[in-house]
This record gives structure tokens, sequence and C-alpha cells, in this order.
């Protein structure tokens, strides 16, 4: 017969207690075997509360209403309850000459270009330079804008909803600028310009048409300056871009 529990006198329980710790045992367990390895009922998923009034993030159709790009860059700066507006320091969405053929569009702001309200600034544009002398060609002499106009904070990756809210400003700014042709420097605008997911290792080098405002513009995607900075073994690649980017210039 098994011997209960509470039928042990104090003495055999204190000799079973003390047998159990030269065994290892070191938890106290119920009298019912417990199954762990049981998969565990997720908990019940609580809706959240519905909002009345939807955040006001911003309306991309704002930018259709603009017909230059000073009313582009105050359109912008008149967004409220945009999380990268609130954390940047400056909007950094328009340089160069608007009139130019060359259009070049960056990625992000970097730390130089938030602190001076710049497109490029400081080493980027140092070496956007050279690489634009290396054709022919200028910062001075070309339009400029950024695909993100504000520095994501810690220069974190812009979300896609931040990425959503921006893109129609620039794609405004192709579309009141008109530029023959356009050099993209960075994943955002060369993925969300040819609608593909391809990384930038992949697009990069590689021409594709853009049609906005009933006008169809060659596009070439390349590294952005300061991922060269970065990976200076890349700049052979960067080369190459930008002899096929003065071939397609001459030929326009």
């Amino acid at each position: 017969m098994q011997t209960k529990q509470n039928d042990m006198s104090p003495g055999d329980a204190q000799a079973a207690l003390a047998w159990l710790i030269e065994m290892g045992a070191d938890e106290i367990v119920g009298e019912a075997a417990v199954n762990r390895f049981a998969a565990v009922a997720a908990p019940a998923k609580v809706a959240p509360p519905v909002s009345k009034v939807a955040p006001a993030v911003a309306a991309p159709s704002s930018a259709e209403t603009c017909n230059s790009l000073d009313e582009l860059q105050a359109a912008l700066l008149a967004l409220e309850d945009f999380p990268l507006k609130k954390t940047a320091s400056n909007l950094c969405f328009a340089d160069g000459n608007p009139q130019a053929e060359v259009m070049i569009i960056g990625d992000v702001p970097g730390r130089d270009e938030d602190i001076e309200g710049k497109v490029f600034a400081g080493q980027n544009l140092a070496l956007l330079e050279k690489m634009l002398g290396a054709i022919g060609l200028s910062f001075a002499s070309t339009n400029s804008f950024n695909f993100i106009p504000w520095r994501p904070p810690g220069n974190r990756t812009p979300t896609d909803a931040e990425i959503q809210v921006c893109q129609p400003y620039i794609l405004r700014a192709i579309e009141l600028c008109r530029p023959k042709i356009i050099l993209c420097l960075g994943g955002h605008p060369a993925q969300r310009l040819s609608g593909k997911s391809d990384g930038l290792l992949s697009l990069r080098g590689k021409w594709f048409d853009l049609v906005i405002g009933g006008k169809k513009i060659p596009v070439l995607a390349s590294f952005h300056p300061s991922y060269l900075l970065k990976q200076p073994g890349q700049k052979r690649l960067a080369w190459r871009d930008l002899l096929s980017f003065k071939e397609a210039l001459d030929a326009h």
C-alpha cells in the first residue's frame, strides 16, 4: 500500500526530504503531473480602442496643388504631426539649379546635411563634386533633391509610412522641373522610382524610364556618396555608372 504524505511521521518526512535533495531535486511540484511541453494557449487579444479622430500625418495630395518648388517646400514645412519633421534640425529638400537638365535625387540627409539644411553637405558633397567633375559636370550645374527630406533620428532607416508621405513631393518636383535625365543616388529613390524591390547592388548601373507628366525620363541608379565613403571598394562600380550616365547625357 502506498504511503500518503500526510501519513508520514515527521522523522520519515525529514529523511525523505534529505534523500530527495541528495538525488538533485530542487523544485516542489504538485501531486498531479504537468506536461511542460504542451503548447500554452495564447492570451486573448484585446482590440485597441478606436479613435474617433484619425491623426493627421500628412496629406499626400497637397503636393499635387503645388505649382513651384517654393510651394512644394512650403507644403513640406507645413506638414503637421510628421515624426521626421519633429526630430530633424532642418528640411533638406532642394538645392542647385531648378532649370538644369540633370537632376540628382539623393536618399536621406546625413548629419552634415541636417545641420546645414542642404541636400548634400560635408564629405558627401566633396565626394559628389569629384564624381560629377570626372564626367564634366559640377554640382551647381545640376538640380538636386533628397527623396526623404528630413534626417531620421539616429540615422535609422525611414519607415514605409514615412516614405509614402514624402514620395508625392519628389514626384511633383520631377514633374515641375522636367529634367532630361535623372541620377538616383541611394536605395530608396532607386526602388521607389523604378517600382522594383531589388537591392541597390542589383539596381545600380541599370537604366529605367520614369513616365511622369506625359514625359519619359531616363533614370540611372548608383551609390550615394555616404555609402562610397564607407565602402571605397565600390567606387569602381560607381565610376562605371558615371560613364554610362555621361554617355546617355551626351546622347540627349
